[in-house]
């Protein structure tokens, strides 16, 4: 052997005598590979119940689309209904993809605080679907309006599609407005608790003086 295969072997053999072992090796290879099994499944779950709703989707559709002398026609309370459901599934499906996103983002900004990151997020979870099931209150329709016809027309297709729109679009600003106030709020919030550890107890109050006896 060489001296440079000398020397790498002995740095080899210094490197893996310096290296302890790890107690939980096993338990976290075990947990990695129960997580793995865990997000697999939850696909397939996910999968499962995508399918289940677009078949419920088409077979109302089927169910309630009149073929007249070769047009397919459905009634404008039909789509009316679809939309609202398509907007409520959207709430429930977006709004915990973006909490299981931003865990990470809200721990690393309230690091020095967890417990108030733990309650922002809460908040926000709430402030979201406030907005979210307002907006679909505001612009539900129970009657006919202006411009449509008893069936579906161009009119009400355009309706529905930017309701859908506009509520992506109000969601997708406030988030991104949330991304970029969630640090300066973090950064707030450290520097009063950090000041609050820094400033002294007042002192105490001195001693009433004692009342003298009167002769």
């Amino acid at each position: 052997m060489s001296l440079l295969e000398d020397r790498l072997h002995d740095a080899l053999l210094h490197g893996a005598a310096a290296v302890d072992e790890s107690p939980d090796l096993f338990a976290r290879v075990r947990l990695s590979i129960e997580d793995d099994r865990r997000i697999r499944r939850q696909r397939r779950r996910i999968a499962g119940i995508g399918t289940c709703i677009a078949g419920a989707v088409a077979a109302l559709t089927v169910a309630f689309t009149d073929n007249r002398q070769g047009e397919l026609l459905m009634d404008w309370w039909v789509l009316e209904l679809f939309a609202n459901a398509l907007l409520v599934g959207i709430a429930l499906w977006l709004g915990p993809l973006i909490k299981r996103f931003g865990k990470s983002y809200a721990a690393d900004v309230f690091r020095a605080n967890p417990r108030t990151g733990k309650s922002f997020i809460v908040l926000t979870d709430i402030a979201y679907y406030l907005i979210f099931f307002s907006y679909v209150l505001f612009t539900m329709s129970f009657q006919v309006k202006g411009g449509w016809e008893q069936t579906v027309g161009g009119a009400q297709l355009q309706h529905e599609v930017a309701r859908i729109g506009g509520i992506l679009l109000i969601l997708g600003l406030l988030h991104g407005l949330n991304l970029i106030t969630m640090p300066y709020m973090g950064r707030l919030l450290t520097l009063n608790r950090r000041l609050d550890q820094e400033t002294p107890p007042p002192p105490p109050a001195p001693p009433a003086p004692a009342a003298t006896p009167q002769a």
